[in-house]
């Protein structure tokens, strides 16, 4: 529990995301966001909104520890579809570093999709997301998230 409790607060993010995923692009659009984060049950959940203003849309993500498995839950959400996401990325942090996996579709394909968080200090986080197709062989990682704490806040 509290493995996220650095997250609470305002953060501005930087997203580089790959154009198109699984086709050998090198291609990244960088936009921005605003990421406010809370927590609740004293560390064992949070949950953050974040606003991708350039893109005209918002995601939240729901987090969740399991006491008795030592893991946590991560759910995903986005206003462009209004639906939250299945399945939920599920893992732990080990030396500082988050990892989550979950079994995946990507545009109908089965992926192995990855989060790691990383990099984290009381002023930055990373988070990255990849995805396998060959059982975790190979990884690309599509999405990168680069977070800076506004101060005052």
């Amino acid at each position: 529990m509290g493995d996220f409790d650095f997250f609470v607060g305002t953060w501005n993010v930087v997203n580089r995301r790959l154009r198109e995923r699984l086709v050998g692009s090198d291609e990244w659009e960088e936009f921005p966001g605003v990421s406010v984060a809370h927590g609740f049950f004293a560390g064992g959940g949070h949950f953050d909104e974040i606003t991708f203003s350039t893109k005209g849309s918002a995601g939240a993500t729901i987090r969740i520890f399991d006491p008795a498995r030592q893991q946590w839950s991560i759910y995903w959400m986005s206003s462009d579809s209004g639906v939250l996401e299945q399945p939920p990325m599920v893992g732990r942090f080990v030396d500082g570093v988050g990892r989550f996996y979950a079994d995946d579709q990507h545009e109908g394909r089965p992926v192995r999709c990855r989060f790691i968080w990383s990099d984290i200090s009381a002023t930055t986080a990373r988070w990255e997301q990849a995805f396998s197709t060959d059982g975790e062989q190979t990884w690309e990682t599509n999405w990168v998230m680069t977070f800076s704490r506004v101060s005052g806040r």
